[in-house]
């Protein structure tokens, strides 16, 4: 049985159906696109004050509030949300900042390239091309690379989850941590929750189908673990996690199920399950004010991992 949703959360699913804004999955990307960047100033604070706010290649570079241009730093790689298909670095410059404040950390965001025109694994590649930066360009930044994490929130999360497998391989430079946000997980799509959650909601089940034909329309690409993490075959080795998942989301059990598998194989992670908030709720905390908790103790996670 699933907690009843927080009143922050009716408000907003109140706006939404006053907006009387069409559901992604009835639009094509661009439309889809405008109207998600659209929502972002009635539904997301002002951005907080940062140290720096860099403009980089297909990037931005952030440094927190109270840190000095000579401070050699940690770094967060950060990929947005948005199902591969919209997102970008201005609609979650809040909480990029936020993070990295609450984190005392630079965090890089990465502007990866994005579906349909850009297919799976375009979005992979981009993202670990941004870790390599981020090695590469250390002291350049003034960041430390030995003490860099990955992290993300939905679909930034899936990225994240697959570099840190990637970098567990040695096919990208080592990471200390990773943060998965209400992270897809498995593209196949099977959990209960798709089903528990197939309406009333911002993302919903039909929505996570539509995001699915745009990045990866191929059934075959569904079972590789760069696209479903949860279907590697082995979990062991990977940098330590912090993992969100909320109960009124489509991705609620494959995120809990990830959770639980890197325990079981041996990786060290902290599970916050908030279940009485929907997916999406931290671009969304101007309205849905529990949210900015969650980030303060993301946030926290993150600086105990970077450590």
């Amino acid at each position: 049985m699933t907690a009843p949703l927080h009143p922050d959360c009716q408000t907003l699913l109140a706006m939404m159906a006053a907006a009387g804004r069409p559901r992604f999955e009835t639009l094509d990307a661009q439309a889809a696109r405008a109207q998600y960047a659209g929502a972002r100033g009635a539904v997301q604070p002002p951005p907080p004050d940062v140290a720096e706010a860099r403009h980089l290649p297909g990037m931005r570079f952030y440094r927190p509030l109270g840190s000095d241009a000579a401070d050699i730093l940690p770094c967060l790689v950060f990929a947005h949300g948005g199902g591969w298909v919209f997102g970008d670095l201005d609609t979650h410059d809040h909480l990029a900042r936020s993070l990295a404040n609450a984190a005392g950390c630079a965090v890089l965001a990465v502007d990866y390239r994005l579906a349909p025109e850009h297919r799976f694994p375009a979005a992979v590649e981009d993202v670990a091309a941004g870790i390599c930066y981020a090695v590469a360009q250390a002291a350049t930044l003034g960041i430390d690379p030995t003490r860099l994490a990955v992290g993300g929130d939905s679909a930034g999360g899936n990225l994240a989850a697959v570099a840190a497998l990637m970098a567990r391989d040695g096919d990208l430079p080592t990471l200390r941590f990773q943060l998965l946000l209400y992270p897809v997980t498995d593209m196949v799509q099977a959990q209960g929750s798709y089903t528990r959650f197939a309406a009333g909601l911002p993302l919903t089940g039909p929505a996570m189908g539509w995001f699915r034909a745009h990045y990866t329309p191929e059934p075959e690409t569904w079972v590789d673990w760069r696209a479903s993490p949860l279907r590697a075959a082995s979990l062991r080795g990977v940098a330590p996690a912090f993992v969100l998942t909320v109960g009124h989301d489509p991705l609620c059990d494959e995120g809990r199920d990830y959770a639980a598998r890197l325990e079981l194989e041996g990786v060290q992670v902290a599970h916050l399950h908030a279940s009485d908030l929907l997916h999406g709720c931290l671009t969304m905390a101007a309205v849905v004010r529990p949210a900015m908790d969650l980030i303060a103790m993301a946030g926290a996670a993150l600086r105990r991992g970077l450590a």
